[in-house]
């Protein structure tokens, strides 16, 4: 009896945290190319595969399209000559992933604002046993600036 090498699709799956299914998925599109395939036919990843499926996931969670990481994808395959390209296409997306950091922290001040203010709200309410200002003036206080991120309450 042979011993296989390389992991099946579910222990690749299991290792990397992606579902077998999104394995295939990166296959067909044209993510991984080439995992080699025991005498039956099932898929055998090797350390290597894992590697490159590790660089799949940090351009798809930070939001790079299919078609760019395509793209990066057959750069490297086609090996050396065409770093140009490839530096190109990550700091374009380095720069997306910059703006995306930047609207996140707008919104994250945001919510640290309404959660201050809430905060507030309850511990005057503890300390003093008053309802505090928001429930007085409706429209005012905690709800006042509930109305859009962009009005900076």
């Amino acid at each position: 009896m042979a011993i296989q090498a390389g992991l099946t699709i579910a222990d690749a799956a299991r290792r990397s945290g992606v579902s077998a299914y999104t394995l295939r998925y990166y296959e067909r599109a044209g993510l991984i190319d080439g995992v080699d395939r025991a005498g039956s036919g099932h898929r055998r990843y090797s350390h290597e595969d894992l590697a490159w499926i590790e660089v799949l996931q940090c351009l798809r969670k930070t939001g790079m399209p299919i078609a760019s990481i395509r793209r990066y994808a057959e750069l490297v395959r086609a090996g050396d000559g065409n770093e140009e390209e490839r530096l190109a296409l990550l700091e374009e997306h380095r720069d997306a992933v910059r703006a995306q950091l930047t609207e996140v922290r707008r919104h994250l001040a945001f919510i640290e604002r309404k959660i201050a203010t809430y905060e507030e709200k309850l511990n005057d309410h503890q300390t003093t046993g008053e309802p505090g200002i928001g429930s007085l003036c409706p429209g005012l206080g905690v709800h006042g600036n509930d109305v859009g991120v962009r009005e900076g309450g």
